[in-house]
């Protein structure tokens, strides 16, 4: 669903400003929100400025980067793209993770990195999930995980499976990625089962993810855990700084943009399921 041609498409209509976000910070309950943004970036190939600014409008806490660069000096190409979005890396990018990527904010805590190389089909792409164990101001521990599931259904199936297992018992924790299914399918029907869809849990934004020139269809996507409060999750169509131009240069996907209520520390989560 990642290889279609790209073509021009008609103009974009103005699309109205979505509802204002909940800024990150301190929440009201003694947790701390965190801005989260998960985005497909095309290994770089396409307009990685206009990428860049999209990724600084958005103003993320935690990016969940698929598709990181990953044949052609791949640490260096993530140390650039860390370094014209604000962010450092924070776990994956490398060949365990096999592309999935984490950057984050300068100042958060990383307590632990879980990346994960997984079986593959012969014939088929390596691919891994990239998945760091993170504290933000008072909130408890939450874990991130980055993902791109495979192209073939069979294979895809069992990383959706697989997925649960990035997430310790009684640990919050996040799945953001593209997943190359779309919501009707069995995989993420089985995710769907287990943690909150962040954009029909609360719709903000855009729904589809791709194609940028006429989204269509939405295979991207952010999950959390039920002890995560979800307020707000969607494609920051409109997003001041966000510029339709930018979001349809920078790669073959449109990101995803959550804001997440992380409950205060000691507030342990729901052990997943799997």
């Amino acid at each position: 669903m990642t290889d279609q041609p790209r073509s021009p498409g008609p103009p974009h209509p103005a699309r109205p400003a979505p509802p204002a976000l909940p800024p990150s910070g301190p929440g009201p309950d003694g947790g701390h929100r965190v801005r989260l943004l998960s985005y497909n970036i095309r290994s770089l190939r396409d307009d990685r400025r206009a990428l860049a600014r999209v990724v600084r409008a958005c103003a993320p806490d935690v990016v969940c980067v698929q598709e990181s660069p990953r044949y052609w000096r791949p640490g260096g190409q993530a140390a650039w793209l860390a370094r014209h979005t604000g962010t450092e890396i924070l776990a994956g990018g490398g060949r365990v993770a096999a592309g999935p990527l984490l950057l984050g904010r300068p100042g958060l805590d990383v307590l632990a990195v879980r990346d994960r190389l997984l079986p593959k089909t012969r014939g088929l792409h390596a691919r891994g999930f990239a998945t760091a164990v993170l504290r933000a101001g008072g909130g408890a521990p939450f874990s991130v995980t980055s993902c791109h599931l495979s192209l073939d259904p069979a294979e895809r199936y069992t990383q959706f499976e697989l997925l649960p297992g990035q997430i310790a018992p009684g640990e919050h924790g996040v799945i953001a990625g593209d997943f190359n299914e779309h919501p009707d399918g069995p995989g993420w029907q089985l995710l769907a089962g287990r943690f909150q869809d962040g954009h029909p849990t609360a719709p903000w934004g855009g729904t589809f993810t791709s194609v940028p020139d006429n989204p269509y269809q939405r295979i991207d996507a952010v999950f959390a855990t039920p002890g995560v409060r979800v307020l707000a999750c969607g494609v920051p169509h409109g997003l001041p700084g966000v510029g339709e131009a930018d979001l349809r240069a920078a790669t073959d996907h449109l990101p995803v943009l959550a804001v997440l209520e992380i409950p205060a520390a000691g507030e342990d989560g729901p052990a997943p399921d799997g």
